[in-house]
């Protein structure tokens, strides 16, 4: 029970990683956008946390894959293959010369990934909580054990009363 609360905790913590980096690459598109930030400056920002937002998404679905959370899996598997499909086509990193031609769908395309990192944060905050007040039952649970558990009758009126 302690390791789910763990994985959650950690799922959550990646989650607000992927979101902040969306969040400020879509921030440094719409600077650019603005003109508050010249083309060298905002593909070198965004450039340079592309890749980890990368492998975290991976880590991410990796992790749901190996600890047998399949709807997990298979809510982030589209954007991680999207990513691999990315970054296999060397397509991952934002050109300084064609920036403003690809301004518009590089901003619906990290839009479109905050409205799923937002999704995905809720689900994983609900599961979150979820984990957290089942460990804290059941570790009241135990409590409630040690105290009726010292004599024989007890042990018998603990089974009753769980059952």
């Amino acid at each position: 029970m302690a390791w789910d609360l763990i994985f959650w905790v950690l799922c959550f913590f990646i989650n607000i990683a992927l979101l902040a980096s969306s969040f400020y690459q879509l921030l440094s598109l719409s600077d650019l956008e603005a003109d508050h930030l010249n083309p060298f400056e905002a593909t070198t920002r965004i450039n340079s946390i592309v890749l980890p937002d990368f492998l975290l998404q991976a880590f991410l679905c990796l992790s749901f894959l190996l600890t047998w959370h399949w709807f997990m899996f298979l809510f982030t598997l589209p954007i991680t293959a999207y990513h691999l499909m990315l970054y296999l086509n060397r397509k991952h990193l934002l050109d300084v010369t064609e920036i403003f031609r690809d301004l518009n769908t590089e901003k619906k395309y990290r839009f479109v990934k905050l409205a799923v990192y937002l999704l995905l944060f809720t689900v994983v905050l609900f599961r979150l909580v979820i984990s957290a007040s089942t460990l804290y039952t059941m570790k009241s649970m135990f409590i409630h054990i040690d105290f009726w558990g010292s004599t024989v009758g007890g042990i018998c009126k603990l089974v009753i009363r769980i059952f």
